[in-house]
């Protein structure tokens, strides 16, 4: 059944993705409601109803399923079983059966090399000997990471040594803060953790796709991006690379979501190594940072194509108005004083997006600008400049 405007779009998670995500549908005539665990979040203040209750209170769950027609959602590390409970009461895209891979790395990893898609060589690691045995196999560098939950660089870690990895057996600390040991240890139970060979790449670059319900496929082309201590700083499109690379790295993503079936928008993210090769990094099936240039950018959003996806719509047209660079705001750029809007908005052809997020933190993405220029040099360059001067008013 096809889910016209004037329907009511669940969303499943309230950060900044599914703000923009609301911003669309509430564009397209959709009403919103957004469940989370927070109170006035950036999702939130946009949707028509936000439900702010624990992902296993299951009651207030069902009470949100079943107000709305359609269940989608902005991240991935929304609960297996709050996603089954949710899509016994409306229909859920992607299904349940993508999160259960995207969330976890090993299974990522695993379903990728099971269906001939190139990744990065790994391992799992659930003891020491498992990671001594890994670091043999897979040789050093190596990155040690966390099966679940990390992002933004946190979870992981780089090996450059067998003695490196047994000082952090025997202390059990974590380079990287995180709540948890980065190995067991033996006062703690095995954690699943996964290795991964270090991968001297020249170039990351990102493909967003979408797949409607009848298999249609449609995609923004490959996206270049620059990251600033493990975090998303700088995306370009198009990506600056061979035509044959971007059009290597656009034919896994899609083979990859047909593998999967994916019913939405997913994007994955690829290493460009030194031999022109184009292996699998990570995936995460939703509307994604290197993807918000295209709200400006493109005919049709990464967030008007998703819920064209998960509603049944036609995908919408996915060309270029120009070569567009997107640069994101941190926390960090608030440590002295409110940044100077008014200096970054002078300059003709960069818009701002803000996220309503009260309390700046440092590393926390507080917002994005985009520019529009006649290469992706000269957009990223501008971005560049217009993030300056928020600093120094310049």
């Amino acid at each position: 059944m096809t889910i016209l405007p004037g329907s009511t779009i669940g969303i499943l998670g309230s950060g900044q993705l599914g703000r923009m995500l609301a911003m669309a549908a509430r564009q397209m005539g959709y009403r919103v409601h957004v469940y989370s665990p927070e109170q006035d979040s950036p999702a939130g203040q946009i949707a028509d109803k936000e439900f702010a209750a624990a992902y296993t209170d299951l009651p207030t769950l069902a009470q949100f399923a079943q107000g709305v027609d359609i269940i989608t959602y902005e991240f991935e590390n929304v609960p297996a079983e709050t996603a089954h409970a949710a899509a016994a009461h409306a229909p859920l895209y992607p299904g349940p059966h993508v999160l259960h891979v995207a969330q976890n790395r090993l299974r990522e990893k695993q379903f990728c090399q099971d269906h001939g898609l190139p990744v990065t060589p790994f391992a799992p690691v659930a003891t020491p000997a498992d990671l001594e045995a890994a670091l043999v196999h897979l040789g050093l560098p190596a990155i040690l990471k966390t099966a679940t939950s990390g992002y933004d660089g946190k979870g992981q870690v780089l090996l450059r040594s067998l003695d490196e990895a047994r000082e952090l057996v025997s202390s059990g600390r974590w380079a990287v803060s995180s709540p948890q040991s980065p190995v067991s240890t033996p006062q703690s139970p095995p954690s699943p953790f996964i290795l991964e060979a270090y991968i001297p790449f020249t170039q990351e670059i990102s493909v967003v796709a979408a797949r409607g319900r009848d298999g249609a496929f449609a995609h923004f082309g490959a996206i270049e991006n620059e990251h600033r201590n493990h975090i998303l700083d700088i995306s370009i499109a198009p990506a600056r690379v061979a035509t044959e690379i971007a059009e290597a790295a656009v034919d896994l993503t899609r083979r990859l979501m047909a593998a999967l079936d994916v019913v939405g928008v997913l994007c994955v993210e690829f290493f460009v190594t030194q031999d022109r090769r184009v292996l699998i990094n990570e995936m995460a099936p939703r509307p994604h940072n290197s993807g918000h240039l295209t709200i400006e950018a493109c005919v049709t959003s990464q967030f008007e194509q998703q819920l064209r996806a998960v509603c049944g719509l036609p995908l919408g047209d996915t060309r270029y108005h120009r070569p567009a660079a997107m640069a994101n705001l941190l926390g960090d750029l608030w440590v002295k004083n409110e940044p100077n809007w008014s200096s970054l908005l002078a300059i003709p052809g960069v818009k701002l997006h803000l996220y309503g997020k009260e309390q700046p933190r440092r590393g926390r993405k507080m917002g994005h600008i985009t520019a529009l220029a006649e290469t992706g040099d000269a957009a990223a360059q501008l971005v560049r400049e217009a993030r300056g001067r928020l600093l120094t008013g310049d």
